[in-house]
């Protein structure tokens, strides 16, 4: 047994965690893609409505992290993200049938196919009737996507601590977390064609079908490490070489009580998680819903055009960059003697200043749309390696019973704040055009996009702060 060579098999639990975040991004990213120039035309939506649609998505996603996070560690890490990308799975497919609801309530018709539900809505002379049917819809559908979405960072953060060490859960949550860039870089290349080809409710249909393809892996892959026979011995005690004592009862038993919301929020390290999703998250959800629609309104570049479809796959294309956000801190705790927690907080600050290119985005654009495509691309970037590190904190601190929780109580903060800036966004930016609001030498909607841009910018370094201020030094978290 001492010559027994460690099995690997935690790294085939990140490649399922990273394919289970792929489709998760693949299915909230459809609507982006398609709103403007395939979905808006057919319900006449303006700016106001998508970005209420997109508001209430990020606000069910943030309760329902809350809500997931103790269901993950109630039903434990199987079970909990089984249900959650099946709830979400069938919520990408509702999508598609949306147009043949709208056309059967205010017509009547309501066995018909997605074309004759066009062709019906377009004879509908009140459009307001049209709008407000086609977004209730649009938004009971979404909210079932985003309870089920809500799942899948709790499980797979909780799948994390599961199989790896703290030195390593940074890396393998930005391998895993890559899957948020890999599915929105995939996305305007395949999302588009297939509402070109086939029609957008299509796109919803296949794109919602692949949850159920990695949900038969998943069941037939994943097990506790020590109950899983693809673990050796040796990978086991890799696994566990830093369990805490308190996780342990009298008996050497991992506890199985859950820890409560309430007892979670006593805890500094709590409110620290919970700032640093509240302030930022908000700015990755923005890039994903709205760099579509900006290229689209403000270079007129569509996202269904060979263009937009080249800018929005280089912009997501260098987020991929985010993965050196996991190796950071863990060079810093090896070459550098810091404990994790500081050497997250310095990898964490690094990542903060970057966002501050977005300042530029908008002033260079006027030269060329891919300098705010390179620039945002770049923020973008080290959004997700701050995210990376934001849920490993959680990790260092916490023990694993009480993960999934903490993981979700952030998650809705960080919804929250999402939720607001989406809200925020599609109000101002059709306010501002109405008006022609000018905001820095610039006019109308461009001067609504720079607004937002400056609060992305900034976000990161004040959230850092705070955060610094919550919690100076390693402190772990111990229950009574």
């Amino acid at each position: 047994m001492s010559n027994q060579k460690p099995t690997s098999f935690r790294w085939t639990v990140c490649a399922l965690l990273f394919f289970a975040t792929t489709v998760n991004y693949l299915d909230r990213q459809v609507l982006s893609l398609t709103w403007k120039d395939f979905i808006a035309p057919e319900f006449h939506w303006t700016n106001s409505d998508y970005g209420n649609i997109a508001g209430i998505f990020t606000f069910v996603y943030s309760v329902s992290m809350l809500i997931s996070g103790r269901l993950v560690d109630w039903f434990d890490t199987k079970k909990g993200y089984a249900w959650a990308i099946i709830i979400w799975s069938i919520g990408a497919i509702l999508h598609a049938f949306t147009g043949i609801a709208t056309s059967g309530y205010l017509t009547g018709e309501w066995f018909v196919t997605f074309a004759q539900a066009k062709e019906n809505i377009a004879l509908i002379e009140n459009t307001s009737r049209v709008i407000n049917v086609s977004v209730v819809l649009f938004i009971i559908a979404r909210a079932v996507l985003a309870f089920g979405e809500g799942g899948n960072f709790p499980a797979a953060i909780k799948a994390t601590a599961e199989y790896f060490p703290k030195k390593d859960r940074a890396f393998s949550t930005s391998i895993f977390n890559a899957g948020t860039t890999v599915g929105a870089l995939a996305s305007p290349l395949i999302i588009p064609l297939l509402a070109e080809w086939y029609g957008w409710e299509t796109s919803f249909v296949i794109i919602g079908g692949l949850g159920f393809v990695w949900l038969g892996f998943w069941q037939f892959l994943y097990k506790k490490p020590e109950e899983n026979p693809r673990v050796n011995q040796k990978e086991l005690e890799y696994i566990n070489q830093d369990v805490e004592l308190e996780d342990l009862d009298d008996n050497g038993e991992p506890k199985k009580e859950k820890v409560k919301i309430t007892t979670c929020l006593k805890f500094r390290q709590t409110w620290l998680f919970i700032v640093g999703k509240f302030m930022t998250d908000g700015v990755w959800w923005f890039l994903l819903f709205w760099i579509p629609a900006y290229l689209s309104s403000i270079y007129d570049i569509k996202s269904s055009d060979f263009e937009g479809q080249a800018a929005i796959f280089v912009l997501y294309a260098i987020t991929l960059l985010s993965i050196i956000g996991g190796w950071l801190p863990t060079y810093f705790v090896d070459k550098k003697g810091m404990d994790p927690y500081q050497g997250r907080m310095r990898a964490m600050l690094i990542f903060a200043f970057f966002p501050l290119l977005i300042l530029f985005a908008q002033p260079l654009g006027t030269y060329s749309y891919w300098f705010p495509v390179l620039l945002i691309g770049i923020g973008a970037a080290a959004h997700q390696s701050w995210s990376a590190n934001i849920f490993s904190t959680v990790g260092d601190m916490f023990p694993k019973r009480a993960i999934a929780t903490v993981t979700g109580i952030g998650g809705l903060a960080g919804g929250l704040g999402s939720f607001l800036i989406n809200i925020f966004s599609g109000h101002l930016f059709d306010y501002a055009e109405l008006t022609q609001l000018t905001f820095m030498g610039f006019r109308g909607e461009e001067a609504g996009y720079f607004i937002v841009f400056t609060f992305c910018a900034v976000a990161y370094l004040i959230a850092w702060i705070i955060m610094k201020t919550l919690v100076p030094k390693m402190e772990t978290v111990r229950f009574d």
